[in-house]
């Protein structure tokens, strides 16, 4: 079986939100973002086909199911006439434009791709190297490593989408900023657990 019968409800939760966000972003013809659910089904798809192999915890799966959907939500729900990506939760500071909603996807987003990062490697360790500096070294950089590869994914989609709402260098580097961050607090998280 691909899926647990304790991840049934997470399957129900992912494909209906994904069925919403596909209707909303076609019907609004938000092509930034209907590229973006093909990158979530893409996903979705490699994580049914090694969830038995990898034994992803329900943490891990809900916590991508919660960063998919504030993802969605970011680049479709407006607030004061302007998308939720784009909010200044705490204005930390206006020049750089910190602390965004865009960041704080950022940090659960890349903190949850940490988390699958240390349990799609803890099977491969011998039990002598299962902790210690050295591993928390490996795994905050393979879950940059997926920040990384959003980053191309973001690039890509401005090339392919002339209008999008993705932003520049500045952007990158405050993105790649907050997946550090998302990885360290995944860290954290992952020695208090075991």
């Amino acid at each position: 079986m691909i899926i647990k019968k304790s991840q049934i409800p997470m399957l129900i939760v992912a494909i209906l939100l994904i069925l919403f966000f596909s209707y909303f972003y076609i019907s609004q013809k938000n092509y930034e973002f209907i590229i973006y659910i093909g990158v979530i089904i893409f996903f979705f798809a490699v994580i049914l086909l090694t969830n038995k192999k990898v034994n992803y915890s329900n943490t891990s799966l809900w916590g991508l199911l919660i960063w998919a959907s504030l993802h969605m939500a970011g680049g479709s729900l407006r607030v004061a006439g302007n998308r939720l990506y784009e909010l200044i939760l705490i204005n930390i500071s206006s020049v750089y434009g910190i602390f965004r909603y865009d960041q704080f996807v950022h940090i659960i987003g890349f903190g949850v791709a940490t988390l699958v990062m240390f349990e799609i490697l803890k099977p491969l360790l011998k039990n002598s190297i299962k902790s210690g500096w050295g591993l928390g070294i490996i795994v905050v950089m393979a879950g940059l490593g997926v920040g990384a590869l959003n980053e191309i994914v973001e690039f890509t989609v401005t090339v392919l989408v002339p209008q999008t709402g993705i932003g520049g260098y500045m952007n990158s580097m405050l993105d790649l900023v907050s997946d550090f961050i998302g990885a360290i607090l995944a860290w954290v998280f992952i020695k208090i657990k075991n």
